[in-house]
């Protein structure tokens, strides 16, 4: 009997070629491109686990706003080690960065048990909505009160409060990369910003995200024109919305649920984040599993 024994040493995440980490994501059927990997490590920090001859197997990032949060996410081990520890190593290494911080991730099937064992907290259902979509009517659905206007480089800074509304916490430095690389549609009232969704190129297609707005017409008024420009094509939605209006506008127009993850928290809570009132403003969909 011969018994594989693995001798791991931790790089850092920006060294790696990225065709390595392509690879390494394919080999757990994540949908990411390289090109992906260039965006998540312009925004963020992370490790790698490398074999003696190079091979990447494991991976852990994060990403910090401001001086006590943190997401944390690309936490990806190979196969062959999922059950030898290799997850709960690099999460270790990732705490010596993050340390004070509260914390936040999307947790698959698989890593639930990992975040558990590591004190995480379970908070809400992500659904992954994605397809080849298609336009649809809006007959039956309520009105959003305002105008639709693709956003332009000189709203960043009505965009920027907006989504810490939403989310809970300051990202501009996020808020400025996600803009950078998207498209975006603005519901404006009376020359105010209410609504926002923006849509970037990711894994098969786009992913619509983030959006936020104040109620479900308004966030589909910022989500149709993504629909209608990517009509034909396949487009991406994470959303902690089961069901009601945006949920069944996802569906009708070719985006049902595909998968489910779990978003933890360790230290502060989602609820402690909230705004709260009626009128507040909500994250729709996040602007990827990875970075909430």
């Amino acid at each position: 009997m011969k018994i594989d024994t693995f001798s791991m040493r931790i790089g850092e995440i920006d060294g790696i070629d990225l065709d390595r980490l392509h690879a390494h994501s394919l080999s757990v059927g994540w949908p990411h491109r390289a090109e992906d990997w260039q965006f998540l490590r312009e925004c963020g920090h992370g490790f790698v686990a490398l074999d003696d001859i190079g091979r990447v197997l494991g991976s852990a990032m994060w990403f910090p706003h401001g001086a006590d949060f943190a997401t944390v996410g690309m936490v990806i081990t190979s196969p062959r080690l999922q059950t030898l520890g290799a997850g709960q190593w690099l999460m270790k290494r990732v705490f010596d960065k993050v340390a004070g911080r509260n914390l936040r991730l999307n947790a698959t099937r698989a890593a639930r048990r990992l975040y558990l064992s590591l004190d995480f907290q379970p908070e809400r259902t992500v659904y992954q909505c994605q397809g080849v979509v298609h336009a649809i009517g809006s007959a039956g659905m309520g009105k959003a009160h305002g105008e639709v206007r693709q956003l332009r480089a000189e709203h960043l800074q009505a965009i920027i409060p907006l989504d810490a509304a939403g989310f809970g916490v300051l990202r501009e430095a996020l808020v400025q990369k996600l803009l950078d690389q998207s498209v975006g549609y603005g519901l404006f009232d009376d020359g105010r910003l209410k609504a926002f969704a923006l849509c970037r190129p990711f894994g098969r297609g786009h992913v619509i995200g983030p959006v936020v707005a104040q109620r479900d017409a308004d966030a589909i008024a910022v989500v149709r024109p993504h629909v209608a420009d990517h009509s034909g094509g396949f487009l991406r939605v994470d959303t902690h919305m089961e069901s009601g209006e945006f949920a069944a506008f996802l569906s009708h127009s070719g985006m049902p649920v595909f998968d489910t993850v779990l978003t933890m928290s360790m230290g502060k809570r989602l609820a402690d984040y909230s705004v709260g009132g009626a009128t507040a403003p909500m994250t729709y969909a996040l602007a990827s599993q990875t970075l909430g």
